[in-house]
């Protein structure tokens, strides 16, 4: 674990923790009892596809709702899942500590029991924000707590509809084997929509190594670099602050607009009613609300902007979009919209990221068949990039583009980062976990048991036994045959 404040986490009372968590569990009978029958000829139940946070309280809902034949795969390394440890480079979480994360409702596996746990009370009730690192900690500590475990190094290639299974590919050190479940979860963030979002401007027009987007880059080889961020969001500024961190030389950032926004959009969506029950609002409610968020730029967050500001050799160009970019001797000549020449070594792009389920490459034999918001509202040129985003049912489930041509598609669940234009909220994020993974869950556990109707109507309708009263616990109270009366009598 990443130690804290120069201090060493108790591993004895996080162990005592854990160990109060499983205790918890049983008291409330959510102990993980399989109520599902066992799949004939199938490995699994439900197979979930990402183990970063969203993908283990996925995992783990699914357990203490009692479907069993649950199977987590990964493809990064043990440590590697989601984000934390990898592409987000903010210092702190943008989450106030309070809201709950992946634990669903259970107190001592929340994040405040484990930091408690590890470092004391007085620590937790003095934190004023949670250290990235120090919540991918927890995350780590929750997977372990939790008994989740995950096939890490495992990759799905292509997912195979076949009748009443998924038949999934996937790869691992070298070798390939599928697997098939009854029911799909995609818990795989920015990947499961397409990725980053390059802009043709740079895509088009650089090489590969003069360019990287805020997803995936190196700081550190960009010490003594002059960098030029495209971008005025979250991810550019905290770009931004990595590299000058970092030791880059200069960094430059650029807007399109003649202020930042310093405001969000987002803000009077932030109430329980919203998160619980935006997804039952009729499509234009939805489109009308989307729309009105994404027209509106996203504002880079106080810590985020004050990081990158407190670097001299930091710079912020407003009203600056780019019209052109080419090679210019080592590195790159942007040309901006003013016609004004600006030369860089390297490029960092904040563009945001595709929201386009169809891109992603496992769904390539039926992607056409997915549904897109632009096949259920009229879509207006500006708004292209938003409508290509899936359309999902109320449990996340993917929608046929046309009835009848791909009913598997209903089980397969998406969690993943383009789920927001259905739900309303960033999906994946911490303070989206309490709303979004039990209704995942009741989804999946619904249709699981539909389907199985047969079978549960064959056990409802069984005999009733006789041993659930044994006869001896009332026999000696029994009383001999009142004789009858006659009717002489």
């Amino acid at each position: 674990m990443t130690a804290h404040a120069n201090a060493t986490p108790d591993t004895d009372a996080l162990s005592r923790l854990a160990a109060e968590a499983r205790r918890d569990l049983a008291r409330i009978g959510e102990g993980g009892a399989d109520w599902v029958p066992p799949p004939e000829g199938i490995d699994h139940n439900v197979v979930v596809v990402g183990a970063g946070q969203s993908g283990l309280s996925a995992a783990f809902g699914l357990r203490r709702a009692g479907i069993g034949r649950v199977s987590v795969v990964d493809a990064a390394v043990p440590g590697g899942e989601g984000i934390w440890r990898g592409p987000a480079r903010m210092n702190v979480l943008r989450t106030p500590k309070v809201p709950p994360g992946p634990e669903l409702g259970l107190p001592s596996l929340s994040f405040q029991a484990w930091y408690e746990a590890a470092f004391g009370v007085e620590a937790y009730a003095a934190l004023p924000a949670v250290p990235r690192e120090i919540w991918a900690d927890y995350v780590d500590w929750f997977r372990t707590a939790a008994a989740i475990e995950v096939r890490n190094g495992v990759t799905l290639e292509r997912v195979e509809p076949q009748e009443g299974r998924l038949r999934l590919h996937f790869a691992a050190g070298g070798r390939s084997f599928t697997e098939t479940t009854r029911k799909l979860v995609l818990a795989t963030g920015i990947a499961g929509s397409g990725g980053p979002f390059i802009p043709a401007l740079v895509r088009e027009k650089l090489p590969a190594h003069l360019y990287a987007h805020t997803h995936a880059f190196d700081a550190g080889a960009l010490k003594g670099r002059k960098v030029a961020v495209l971008g005025a969001a979250a991810s550019a500024f905290d770009a931004a602050g990595a590299l000058l961190e970092a030791g880059a030389r200069e960094v430059h950032l650029f807007a399109r607009g003649e202020d930042l926004a310093r405001g969000s959009a987002m803000k009077p969506f932030g109430f329980f009613g919203a998160w619980e029950h935006f997804h039952a609002l009729p499509d234009e409610d939805r489109w009308a609300v989307m729309r009105h968020f994404r027209q509106r730029a996203s504002f880079p967050p106080v810590p985020a902007v004050k990081r990158a500001t407190a670097h001299a050799n930091f710079h912020i160009h407003l009203d600056a979009a780019w019209r052109d970019a080419a090679l210019h001797g080592a590195g790159v000549r942007l040309t901006l919209q003013s016609g004004a020449p600006f030369d860089a070594d390297f490029i960092v792009l904040g563009t945001g990221y595709l929201a386009d389920a169809r891109l992603f490459p496992p769904f390539a034999d039926f992607a056409p068949a997915i549904a897109r918001w632009s096949n259920r509202v009229a879509v207006e040129e500006a708004d292209e990039a938003l409508a290509a985003a899936p359309y999902l049912g109320p449990g996340f489930e993917l929608v046929e583009t046309r009835p009848g041509e791909a009913p598997f598609l209903a089980d397969i669940h998406f969690l993943a980062f383009s789920a927001m234009t259905s739900t309303g909220r960033p999906v994946g994020d911490i303070a989206s976990l309490r709303h979004n993974v039990p209704r995942a869950v009741a989804a999946i556990g619904r249709r699981l048991f539909v389907a199985d109707r047969a079978k549960h109507l064959a056990r409802f309708l069984a005999p009733v036994g006789t041993e659930d009263l044994p006869r001896e616990a009332y026999a000696a109270a029994l009383s001999a045959p009142v004789p009858a009366v006659s009717a002489a009598e």
